[in-house]
């Protein structure tokens, strides 16, 4: 059964497209996480694994400047003055205020399920508009000079991500560049990793799995695949290294504190799903934590782009 259409907007009128057949997809109304669940609040009307609250806020926003510090900057590709930027799956809008206020004369647009940070002022350069990159983007063909999104591995099923790319660079503008950013669930990424971390990566890939999300580590290493397929040119891919735990220095350990926060979110919906008291799943993370220092564990994001000929 094909993933969800996608509903196109195209200046040449042409036909919503559809996305590669997926047998094993989520589908609305399984394996849903509750929408609230104790403290935390869950999409569930959506195949996002991670809650949508503020605590989430907070957590995304401090995952942003490690990000930053990490690439020393905001983004990798080779842009120039756009005119026209697109941050898909914002979040709190971070990356893209702070692209509108590099790029003043740019018109700086985020999209998201939901604004997250309603009451923060803005740049005057930057507007949300609500949208699901699974239901396609509301944008004309060739409309943006900049697009970029990542750490979407978690919020769109395996099965769509050719599709979603190509979306993405639908809307891209010719000679404009279109960036993703990506890590992988999986127990490879990171290592060494010890029984704890292999335990706690395993339980989430199989939650992610029963919600058509990646959890073998495809789309990590797929990202220079979906670039060609949707027919960008100079495509480059970047795997970057990063130590996890205090043994790292600062950036192992902001990353450390990252990776616990973000498991520590999904401990409810794990402990619900495999019958497991919560309070073993949350002694099992503090295990899997300990690891990384006596191992001195490592994981990778990657980062791709191309440019639209």
């Amino acid at each position: 059964m094909p993933w969800w259409p996608f509903r196109r907007r195209s200046r040449s009128g042409s036909r919503p497209a559809t996305p590669a057949s997926s047998s094993g997809g989520w589908r609305l109304g399984e394996v849903a996480l509750p929408r609230l669940q104790g403290s935390r609040r869950y999409l569930q009307e959506q195949p996002y694994l991670l809650p949508k609250d503020l605590g989430e806020v907070n957590r995304l926003d401090f995952q942003h400047y490690i990000l930053r510090a990490i690439l020393r900057g905001n983004y990798l590709a080779p842009i120039k003055q756009p005119r026209r930027i697109l941050d898909v799956g914002c979040g709190t809008g971070q990356w893209a205020f702070e692209l509108a206020q590099q790029f003043p004369q740019a018109e700086v647009i985020g999209l998201d399920l939901e604004q997250v940070k309603p009451s923060v002022s803005p740049p005057p350069n930057y507007r949300f508009v609500q949208g699901d990159i699974l239901q396609g983007l509301p944008f004309d063909d060739n409309s943006f000079d900049f697009v970029h999104q990542r750490l979407l591995v978690l919020a769109i099923p395996q099965a769509a991500w050719p599709a979603a790319v190509q979306e993405l660079a639908r809307v891209t503008a010719p000679g404009g560049w279109l960036e993703l950013v990506e890590t992988s669930i999986h127990i490879s990424n990171l290592t060494p990793s010890g029984p704890a971390n292999q335990q706690v990566a395993s339980l989430i890939g199989q939650l992610a799995a029963l919600r058509g999300l990646d959890s073998e580590g495809v789309v990590a290493r797929s990202l220079d695949q979906y670039l060609a397929q949707a027919r960008l040119n100079q495509i480059q891919c970047h795997p970057i290294k990063i130590p996890v735990g205090e043994w790292g220095g600062r950036i192992g350990s902001l990353l450390a504190l990252d990776f616990r926060t973000m498991w520590t979110a999904i401990s409810a919906p794990l402990a619900a799903r495999f019958q497991i008291p919560e309070q073993d799943v949350l002694q099992l993370i503090d295990r899997a934590c300990q690891e990384w220092n006596e191992l001195h564990s490592s994981c990778s994001f990657i980062v791709a782009y191309g440019q639209k000929p």
